[in-house]
């Protein structure tokens, strides 16, 4: 038995839509769903464990709560037969300094740490997170970019693909980063979205160092463009 959490998420709808076509019935755990489960207090989390051998964890949460929900996973896994817990983190998390980044990079840590069998992929950026970088900005005569940054963007669906394939296998540590097959300057992405005019913005920081010496590149892997993926979104 497979149990995700954050399956009603981005990553995680993805996951379980590949699971059922693979012949999966996984569990979803959600606040309010058939398998019930609440990461941020641990409440119900034992009975949703209850013979599941596999952990596909992609719940996560721009509040900084990811710490606190894999802190009670791996306390009611622990309990409920130490499951294999596969974990979604992010390429450059241990270089770029985003606090996401860093919780992120405390997970992975405390999974390593945690006596459970276990395995972490770090992927590159998702094409809606690239998209949504850009729609921010659709009511502005020009689209501001960080000068000379570059992005490997990567299809939930790949992501989703390369997670299935390691839940079906046994605990491998951290294995190697999963990048879409293209890296691109961020003003070529720009302009496969918009024709608006392009201003490229240098920012300063070591947020911006990571993208501009390419902390967030990958391994090729995935198959699907971002121009594939406007194509699908229309």
């Amino acid at each position: 038995m497979i149990l995700v959490t954050g399956g009603t998420g981005t990553l995680g709808r993805a996951v379980v839509t590949g699971l059922r076509a693979a012949g999966h019935t996984p569990r979803v755990l959600s606040r309010r769903g058939d398998t019930r489960g609440d990461l941020r207090t641990g409440a119900g989390l034992p009975a949703a464990l209850a013979g599941v051998e596999t952990v596909v964890h992609c719940a996560t949460s721009l509040r900084r709560h990811d710490l606190t929900h894999a802190a009670n996973l791996v306390d009611a896994a622990r309990g409920a037969g130490r499951p294999h817990v596969v974990f979604a983190s992010i390429v450059g998390v241990d270089t770029i300094p985003l606090p996401y980044y860093r919780t992120k990079l405390a997970v992975e840590r405390m999974l390593a740490s945690s006596g459970l069998p276990w395995t972490v992929l770090r992927a590159t950026q998702f094409h809606d997170l690239v998209l949504r970088l850009f729609t921010l900005q659709r009511w502005s005569p020009a689209l501001l970019l960080p000068a000379g940054t570059r992005f490997q963007p990567v299809d939930v669906r790949d992501v989703a693909a390369r997670l299935i394939e390691l839940a079906a296998g046994g605990p491998a540590g951290r294995v190697p980063d999963f990048g879409g097959p293209e890296v691109r300057r961020l003003r070529d992405l720009a302009r496969a979205y918009t024709r608006r005019p392009l201003l490229p913005i240098p920012l300063p920081g070591k947020v911006i160092r990571g993208y501009r010496t390419g902390a967030n590149l990958a391994e090729k892997a995935g198959t699907i463009t971002f121009e594939q993926y406007l194509e699908d979104q229309r």
